[in-house]
């Protein structure tokens, strides 16, 4: 079995058929939308650099997150830090992660993270495979951390297409209200 081939698959079956076409015409609109009270988005700090709410420790239950949220995460933390780690992409801070300020941005950005992640897949051998992941709190093979760093991205994007599944409907509710109303007159 190729296994290299087989991690590589998980997450580029997902991205090429679910993920990266449901992110096709996202507006900022959607990008920033807070559905609920409380979200944890992106927003600019006092330099205007876009940051990530955070705190640590995180409350419990977390804050649900906004789609902008979501996609820095998988940009940032998840996508970055790990081409940064193992795969030669730029180098990856946390506390400087200027996050993208624009759905355009972010999608361009998401785009180049998950093309060095998939070609650094791509070009490990058994032996890379096998090699112990350098994370603080994650003591397994590479193979472990590749399913894992999937398995995290495929959680984050069914959440991003549910938010805009949500501000659809809800926008197309708002339409057919208005349009109702109109009617009426």
């Amino acid at each position: 079995m190729d296994w290299t081939t087989e991690l590589g698959d998980q997450l580029n079956w997902h991205w090429a058929n679910q993920l990266r076409p449901r992110l096709e015409g996202l507006s900022d609109a959607e990008y920033f939308w807070e559905p609920v009270e409380g979200c944890w988005s992106v927003r600019p700090d006092a330099s205007g650099r876009y940051v990530m709410d955070f705190i640590r420790p995180e409350p419990t239950p977390p804050p649900v997150t906004t789609i902008a949220w979501r996609m820095c995460h998988i940009i940032g933390p998840v996508l970055a830090a790990r081409n940064a780690r193992y795969f030669g992409g730029a180098a990856f801070d946390a506390d400087t992660f200027a996050c993208p300020a624009h759905a355009s941005a972010a999608l361009s950005r998401l785009d180049e993270q998950y093309t060095i992640w998939k070609s650094g897949v791509a070009a490990l051998d058994d032996a890379g495979l096998s090699s112990p992941a350098r994370e603080r709190f994650f003591e397994a093979t590479l193979a472990a951390l590749i399913l894992h760093i999937n398995r995290e991205t495929i959680h984050h994007a069914a959440e991003i297409g549910l938010l805009r599944d949500l501000f659809r409907d809800l926008h197309q509710g708002q339409q057919r209200v208005q349009l109702a109303s109109t009617i009426k007159r």
